[in-house]
């Protein structure tokens, strides 16, 4: 069944909306780009692949062309436990070979809880009467990240609900304080942002105060699910929200990230949604598609209805990853997050089979960063999470496993993002720019906050890593690392 347009109104209120904003004007024969009969059948008719058409669909990953539905259908469906083995090998080979062995991390930050909408699966659900509401100042603002650049981030995702008073205007100051405040060597250096949609106009504002990546996750790409896990609110809206990445590419945000909240619907259908909403956007933008790929799993939260019923979608642990090995194939070149939502066992074997990046010393409790003796509280949070160790056991674990924890910024800074990233992406390149400020931000890290542990792994790891890059490459970080050494802050090809 296809979806016609809703009518242009502003998603918070009757106002009309400008043409440009309208997001029917994206739309294909008068319907949104996701077509849920069609995915439903695209599974069906690949529910019992041939063995011979799965390695096919590997190989082609392997070269790094994007995969079209059909294809990542027929991966999804695959039960031959040596055919996953296979899948995971590919995805393993893939992240290595376009990213390399590093690990970006930072830490998100949630700078209100007040929210119009009343999702079923979320704790800062309008009619929760459980949770604290807050909206956090600048100067408590300010607090949260000086906590957490004393930790050593050096990125940082600020989150919002969706409210009148944390809208366009409240997240430019939020995002000006971020920049503005540092500690000795320490500030963040990229400020991403989770909010809700918005219009052009408004994305134009946050382009030109410096937004990194812009991340709106649409949690379920079908239809009637969506209606029915957001029954009020500004996000029942289903076309406003699954063309607010258009909207902010239109207005110069060329750095974006979709996602799926997984437990809401079958993730088979959920992963197709992922593949065709990159696909519109590479269409619509010239191949310019998502930066990264999100994929949170439904967990626990406050006062939230369907946190607390059976449920025929949650995701076991085992589909969870088979479902992250087919992202690595279905779009190879594109980032992919795994978040603090998921326990160490669960984070770490994603890690290397195929995620890019992850959050270390999660705190999403409002104020929860300046709050010494911090404890999860339900009342306080959106959810639940699965992992906060702290930022440094997470280095020294990644060491130990061989991977670079990287606190790089210096690709977005120096204008590799939209099309320049995608063009290097797409010939497995990353790694060559990537890499090297890896090691040189890794260094900045040990020198100024590792514990002993940390820091003679880490050490270990970099001498490691340096050997691995040509001759070339080699003395030139080399020479940077003497800087570091000298203590230069912010060294960067």
């Amino acid at each position: 069944m296809l979806h016609n347009a809703q009518q242009p109104v502003r998603p918070d209120g009757p106002r009309p909306l400008k043409p440009i904003d309208n997001p029917a004007r994206f739309f294909h024969d008068g319907h949104d780009f996701i077509d849920d009969a069609l995915i439903h059948e695209l599974l069906e008719k690949n529910s019992k692949p041939e063995p011979s058409a799965v390695r096919e669909v590997i190989a082609k990953a392997r070269s790094l062309q994007r995969l079209e539905p059909a294809e990542a259908a027929l991966l999804a469906n695959v039960t031959d436990e040596e055919l996953w083995e296979e899948i995971f090998a590919a995805a393993a080979d893939i992240r290595q070979h376009v990213y390399g062995p590093r690990v970006v991390t930072f830490a998100p930050v949630y700078c209100g809880n007040i929210c119009e909408n009343s999702c079923l699966y979320c704790g800062f659900r309008a009619e929760n009467k459980e949770i604290r509401r807050m909206l956090l100042n600048m100067e408590e603002l300010a607090e949260e990240i000086r906590a957490l650049v004393k930790l050593g981030h050096k990125r940082s995702v600020l989150v919002f609900g969706e409210h009148r008073r944390s809208g366009v205007d409240y997240i430019q100051e939020s995002i000006k304080t971020v920049y503005n405040t540092k500690v000795g060597n320490g500030e963040i250096r990229r400020v991403n942002i989770n909010a809700a949609p918005m219009t052009v106009d408004d994305y134009k504002v946050l382009h030109d105060v410096g937004i990194g990546t812009f991340q709106v996750f649409q949690e379920t790409y079908h239809h009637e699910t969506y209606k029915r896990v957001h029954p009020r609110g500004p996000k029942s809206n289903y076309p406003w929200r699954l063309y607010a990445l258009h909207r902010a590419q239109e207005a110069g945000i060329d750095d974006v990230a979709i996602g799926a909240l997984l437990g809401l619907y079958d993730w088979r259908f959920e992963l197709l949604g992922l593949l065709y909403h990159t696909i519109d956007l590479e269409k619509t933008f010239g191949g310019i598609g998502p930066h990264t790929i999100s994929f949170p799993r439904l967990r626990h939260a406050s006062g939230a209805p369907l946190c607390d019923t059976d449920n025929p979608y949650l995701v076991s642990d085992r589909d969870f990853l088979r479902m992250i090995a087919v992202i690595r194939l279905m779009v190879p070149y594109t980032g992919m997050i795994i978040t603090a939502r998921e326990p160490r066992e669960v984070r770490m074997p994603a890690l290397k089979n195929a995620c890019t990046q992850t959050d270390a010393s999660t705190r999403i409790g409002l104020a929860g960063y300046a709050q010494k003796d911090y404890d999860q509280d339900e009342h306080r949070q959106q959810f639940m999470l699965g992992d906060t160790r702290e930022l440094d056991e997470v280095v020294c674990e990644l060491a130990e496993a061989g991977f670079l924890t990287s606190f790089c910024t210096a690709g977005y800074r120096c204008g590799r993002t939209g099309s320049s990233f995608m063009a290097i992406a797409r010939k497995g390149e990353v790694h060559k720019f990537c890499i090297p400020n890896a090691i040189l931000t890794l260094a900045e890290y040990l020198r100024d906050y590792a514990s002993p542990k940390t820091k003679e792994v880490g050490e270990k790891l970099i001498q490691e890593k340096i050997a691995e890059l040509s001759p070339g490459m080699s003395g030139r970080v080399s020479h940077l690392l003497e800087e570091v050494n000298r203590g230069g802050r912010d060294i960067r090809l």
